[in-house]
This record gives C-alpha cells, structure tokens and sequence, in this order.
C-alpha cells in the first residue's frame, strides 16, 4: 500500500490531525501537508544514473572471475 494512501486514510477517514499522523508515519508535518495538499496520484522520486566506484575496475574483475 502506497504512503499517500496511509496518508489520505489517517487525514480524511480516521480524522487524525496532521501531528498525530506525522507522529505515526514518521515524518515531517510539512511534508505530509504537502502530500495531501498535492493533487498527485503517488509521490516518484526519481533517482540519478550514477557510475559505480568499480567501473573503472570492471574488466580485471571480469577476468579474475
């Protein structure tokens, strides 16, 4: 179950105020106004192509396996 969902639960039907359910969840109150104020499905944070530290080493430890 996505974290919106359990977000929007705890706001619309459990009528937890914003405190109580950051407390819960865990995170920042302004973070969880924000995600309920946020007209979006689920949030996607979108993580960065990045090189590993090993590319540079790649084919020696291709050859020594």
């Amino acid at each position: 179950m996505g974290l919106l969902n359990i977000i929007r639960r705890m706001a619309l039907r459990q009528k937890l105020p914003l405190r109580e359910s950051a407390r819960r969840i865990g995170m920042s109150r302004n973070t969880i106004k924000k995600y309920l104020n946020a007209g979006t499905i689920e949030p996607c944070f979108a993580t960065p192509e990045r090189p590993s530290k090993l590319d540079p080493f790649a084919d020696k430890l291709a050859g020594w396996l």
